[in-house]
């Protein structure tokens, strides 16, 4: 298997302390029963694309302002995927957190791969023990449906899902546009919760602050970050395309700001079907972003 980055290999349990660990799940629940996910090939394609800077680790990345990988950030590692089969999501859901758990337990901070956006599930139940939590969620969707189609743990849920974990204390979503599967009752449910919404117009007109002030600083934050929040031009390889999204350097300003306000412990990104990509631009996207929440996490533990 290649290695995000070309890193080394390990276990999730024998990350070090104060290290960051690369997961793949490629399957959580899948959108219909025993079908492998349309982003089921993600983790792939993002560790493929970061090939082209596997021998760059000490270059210097103007994306973040120093070095690729900072020997300040602890050991970064790759833990291989989730063993995950789409015809057994209860499963799939259980190593997914096991795997998460792991790296957790072990004093380290997990960027997961995905994968479909059912994976943050089973990476925010990891977190039971080791809140409360805040959830970061970029996407173009709220993700607060009941069910669809009979399924609760499904890629339309997390964020409702997350909102009946005890240890998740609140949640900003960002980059919300368009019509997907919400209705006007979701949307109502999940402003009674507490979330805050702030939607992709919002973020183009008055910048990644306007969603960066509803994060309490000092808390400890976990970043949900569905790749069709960006734009399609920049993120064509993604199954639910909504024109009006972010930018990659809007997605860089989150990480930097949440950086210097938070602690960052944990970070899924998902949603990448590498079958819709156009040029391998998508996929060379997601790595970057990916090693811009290596850095980020780097820096937010700099200013605990």
């Amino acid at each position: 298997m290649q290695t995000f980055l070309g890193l080394p290999k390990s276990k999730p349990g024998d990350v070090a302390a104060g290290g960051i660990a690369i997961i793949g799940a490629s399957n959580a629940t899948p959108y219909q029963p025993g079908t492998p996910s349309h982003a089921e090939q993600g983790p792939a394609a993002i560790r493929a694309a970061s090939q082209r800077y596997a021998d760059w680790h000490e270059h210097f990345d103007f994306d973040v302002d120093g070095q690729l990988l900072n020997a300040n950030f602890g050991p970064v590692v790759d833990t291989g995927d989730v063993a995950c089969d789409p015809a057994t999501p209860e499963h799939n859901r259980s190593k997914i957190e096991e795997a998460v758990s792991s790296v957790v337990r072990a004093g380290a901070i997990p960027v997961v791969l995905g994968g479909d956006d059912s994976v943050p599930i089973p990476v925010i139940s990891a977190y039971r023990n080791d809140g409360p939590v805040w959830i970061v969620q970029v996407d173009a969707h709220l993700d607060w449906r009941h069910e669809r189609f009979g399924e609760r743990l499904g890629w339309s849920s997390p964020m409702r899902r997350a909102s009946e974990m005890p240890w998740v204390s609140g949640m900003v979503q960002i980059g919300l546009r368009g019509v997907g599967s919400a209705s006007r009752g979701d949307v109502d449910d999940a402003k009674a919760w507490g979330a805050r919404i702030v939607t992709a117009r919002r973020i183009h007109a008055a910048g990644m602050e306007a969603a960066l002030g509803h994060v309490p600083p000092g808390a400890n934050v976990i970043i949900s970050l569905d790749l069709d929040a960006l734009d399609p031009a920049f993120m064509p390889g993604v199954a639910a395309q909504v024109p009006g999204g972010l930018t990659y350097w809007q997605i860089i300003d989150l990480f930097d700001g949440l950086a210097a306000r938070c602690r960052i412990v944990g970070c899924a990104i998902v949603e990448l079907a590498p079958q819709l990509d156009v040029n391998g631009v998508s996929g060379v996207t997601a790595a970057r972003i990916a090693c811009n929440a290596i850095s980020a996490i780097g820096q937010s533990r700099e200013t605990d």
